[in-house]
């Protein structure tokens, strides 16, 4: 399946804020856009058709995943994974490469791919780039991603580059393992390096030779500062070619979308805004907001104003409060909805913000109202997840 990429405004420059358009086969998905996680097939607790009505075009899917339960195969019987799921739009397909970050202590890696037990039931199985490109074939994608070698933030420099060189090895084998049929997924090439400006750029710079149909930009939000990613992005932006759609994966705090496509960036995704939802915690052009304070107990009026997602047009920040001290489903129903349509607004105001060429002024003000949440308590909240996933 081939895809293409339409500049439609901005790009003056590789590392600068652009508009445009992915064009698949199940339809165009206007960029910036962020892309809902439904990792096993499911957005979590939302019906596609909900997803669809948020603003989402394209959805993301993980082969790896997938492929221990239900199986790729099954899916693949049942007439793939857009059949499957009920989704009519583009699916992209993540590989499994954050997983061999994710759950490090379950994986060993090598140049002839990655064995791993299962975090289901503590089996084992070998997960190379040739399994990679079939799960995702058999899942009938429109965007496939090849197996990649993601490292942490404080690996040394030398496991950066083993890493990065791994990637590229591994790229250049699922394009083999892809062929030519012209009804096989859009592979996608995935820039690593850490946070090592020159070694992003020297791995871009030798994707970009071997004309992928588009980038993704992975290895980071895996726990380096703010700084070092927005950095590490543009010197990879910098090497990729303008007319392929750039994808930088795992990232979707709402002041990250707005740095990342400053500098080039074009598709995002990341579960964070249904993980969020789930707990209270409410995007606002102010930052987060935890609906369940007491502080909304009272609120008549929608959580934010002029919202136009199904939480805001239809209930009171009262109510969605009563619905999370209370811990009706309804509630973090509603708010991953809401979450899911911010990010899926920001997008569009970003949009029609480079269109119209006022995105500077639009990212300056947005950034100077926006309160992220402090590093400090990002780094305690990594750690503490680390150390409950490595709990025995």
């Amino acid at each position: 399946m081939s895809v293409a990429f339409r500049l439609e405004g901005g790009g003056a420059g590789p590392v600068a804020p652009r508009a445009g358009v992915l064009v698949t086969a199940r339809g165009a998905v206007p960029t910036p856009a962020f892309m809902p996680v439904g990792t096993l097939a499911a957005v979590k607790a939302l019906t596609p058709a909900e997803v669809a009505a948020a603003g989402a075009r394209i959805v993301l899917v993980n082969a790896w995943h997938l492929s221990l339960r239900p199986g790729h195969r099954l899916i693949e019987t049942l007439g793939g994974v857009h059949r499957f799921m009920r989704w009519n739009g583009p699916v992209l397909s993540d590989s499994g490469g954050f997983q061999v970050f994710s759950l490090a202590r379950l994986v060993r890696v090598d140049d002839a791919g990655v064995r791993f037990r299962s975090h289901l039931d503590g089996s084992e199985h070998a997960w190379t780039p040739e399994l990679a490109i079939a799960a995702q074939r058999a899942l009938g994608v429109d965007v496939a991603m090849p197996l990649d070698h993601v490292q942490p933030a404080d690996a040394s420099a030398a496991d950066q580059r083993d890493a990065a060189e791994r990637t590229l090895r591994w790229y250049e084998r699922s394009r083999a393992a892809l062929g030519g049929d012209a009804d096989a997924p859009a592979l996608f090439a995935i820039a690593q390096g850490g946070t090592d400006e020159d070694l992003r750029r020297r791995h871009a710079r030798a994707l970009a030779a071997l004309d992928a149909p588009g980038y993704a930009i992975g290895g980071l939000s895996v726990g380096e500062r703010k700084a070092e990613m927005h950095a590490a992005l543009a010197a990879a932006c910098a090497e990729l070619p303008a007319d392929r759609p750039r994808y930088l994966m795992g990232v979707g705090s709402p002041e990250d979308l707005v740095h990342a496509v400053a500098r080039g960036a074009d598709l995002f995704d990341c579960v964070l805004p249904t993980r969020l939802g789930r707990t209270g915690a409410l995007f606002s052009d102010d930052g987060r907001v935890n609906i369940r304070a007491a502080r909304h107990r009272e609120r008549d009026g929608p959580f934010v104003a002029g919202c136009d997602c199904a939480m805001c047009a239809d209930h009171s920040a009262a109510y969605v409060h009563h619905l999370f001290r209370n811990r009706e489903l309804l509630g973090y129903r509603l708010a991953s909805i809401h979450n899911l349509r911010y990010l899926l607004r920001l997008c569009e105001r970003m949009r029609s913000a480079i269109l119209a060429g006022t995105f500077d002024a639009f990212a300056s003000d947005f950034l100077a109202r926006y309160r992220p949440v402090d590093e400090a308590v990002r780094a305690d909240q990594r750690a503490r997840r680390s150390a409950k996933a490595s709990a025995p």
